[in-house]
């Protein structure tokens, strides 16, 4: 039986592992931060930064947690490989007793998800907690992780390197908070919803907002020029020029279109405080978005 890294042990300190789902959550953001420094170990982030909602988690305190890692590369690669850093992955996680089996998607063309219209490759991590932490903490299921890597970039976003101390100390290149602010903002006007929301995204809207956050304007207008599909089967074209002004009409129409339940039901389990959502209604949200700020 192996032994549990104490670089794991003080990671997990900081969790409330009072029940298999919420220790399910810790292991997985734990593996996430290990994930990630493999791929500072390999040099993955001298050619992409690290953005999305575990990248808001993991460096800027986001209170919920988060499914996937998302990277954007800093300059549009369409040869760019993810493979050549699964050795130092897989290598970094066993280091700290994680048995792993990767499998790598690569897809050709224009792929268009949830996230991202380019051309993305794609990894799937299945990791299997060692046989202690199971056992001291009740996890027996498969940990699944997927991150992307979007290989056609929208450009004109602002970065930062961020210090990491846990499980070892190492560096992430990652969009800073306005850059991040623009992408979520292009999320909540672009995603085709049909009938499912992603609450997630109206979450985070208001955390970015109650905490003072400025968007990045010109990153944002760079990714509603290169893809919104939600605006695009409406018949709206976005215009040349992105102005504040504009921005919030448009989040006023997306706002009057929310199904307010349905939105709640996908936040709900990565929330440990579900009464946060008693006030979610479309009134909310519209009063919400008039303290949007925008970087000068």
């Amino acid at each position: 039986m192996s032994k549990l890294h104490p670089a794991i042990g003080k990671m997990l300190e900081k969790y409330d592992l009072s029940t298999s789902d919420k220790t399910y959550e810790a292991l997985r953001e734990i593996l996430q931060e290990i994930v990630l420094l493999g791929l500072y170990r390999a040099g993955f982030f001298n050619h992409a930064v690290f953005y999305g909602g575990t990248a808001l988690r993991i460096l800027y305190g986001l209170d919920r947690f988060s499914e996937d890692l998302d990277f954007s590369l800093l300059k549009a690669d369409k040869s760019f490989d993810l493979g050549v850093y699964e050795k130092s992955i897989v290598e970094t996680l066993q280091s700290f007793g994680f048995e792993v089996n990767i499998q790598l998607k690569n897809q050709e063309g224009v792929i268009k998800s949830a996230f991202l219209k380019g051309n993305t490759a794609q990894h799937l991590l299945n990791i299997k907690a060692p046989d202690d932490v199971i056992a001291k903490y009740g996890q027996g299921r498969l940990v699944k992780i997927k991150f992307e890597v979007d290989t056609q970039p929208p450009l004109d976003f602002q970065s930062e390197k961020k210090t990491q101390l846990l499980p070892a100390p190492f560096m992430i290149h990652s969009m800073t908070t306005s850059s991040l602010f623009a992408g979520k903002i292009h999320a909540i006007l672009c995603r085709n919803w049909s009938s499912r929301p992603k609450g997630r995204d109206w979450y985070d809207l208001v955390w970015y907002i109650a905490n003072g956050y400025e968007v990045d304007l010109k990153h944002l207008g760079a990714r509603l020029k290169q893809s919104c599909d939600w605006q695009s089967k409406e018949g709206v074209r976005i215009e040349e020029k992105i102005t504040e002004a504009y921005i919030l009409e448009l989040l006023k129409k997306r706002i009057n279109t929310l199904d307010i339940n349905s939105a709640k039901r996908d936040i709900e389990p990565f929330i440990s405080d579900r009464q946060v959502l008693d006030i979610w209604s479309k009134e909310f949200f519209l009063g919400v978005v008039e303290g949007l700020r925008f970087e000068s």
